[in-house]
């Protein structure tokens, strides 16, 4: 929780990049060895005190050198608390 009492955006954006990152991960290109965050935008539509908060990614690009990724953080009975997308850099071997 951050100072105010509310859920700190930092967890909510932590929470998102994790997410997209698990799905970067799973579609991976042959060849790859791993992948980096490169940019990230999270817009903030509510907050929580309390209950459970859950987030969904989809892929929107996933190219051999990049990918980009949407999710959503929904707070307690569902209601949309962030919107967030973010790019990965795809990497390989030296």
């Amino acid at each position: 929780m951050a100072p105010n009492g509310f859920l700190h955006a930092a967890s909510v954006v932590a929470l998102a990049d994790t997410t997209c990152g698990y799905g970067t991960r799973l579609n991976l290109p042959e060849g790859a060895q791993g992948f980096t965050t490169i940019e990230l935008k999270s817009n903030h539509l509510g907050t929580a005190r309390e209950g459970i908060v859950t987030c969904e990614a989809r892929p929107v690009h996933t190219g051999r050198t990049t990918q980009v990724w949407d999710a959503e953080v929904r707070g307690p009975g569902g209601r949309l608390m962030a919107l967030f997308r973010c790019t990965q850099a795809v990497l390989y071997p030296r």
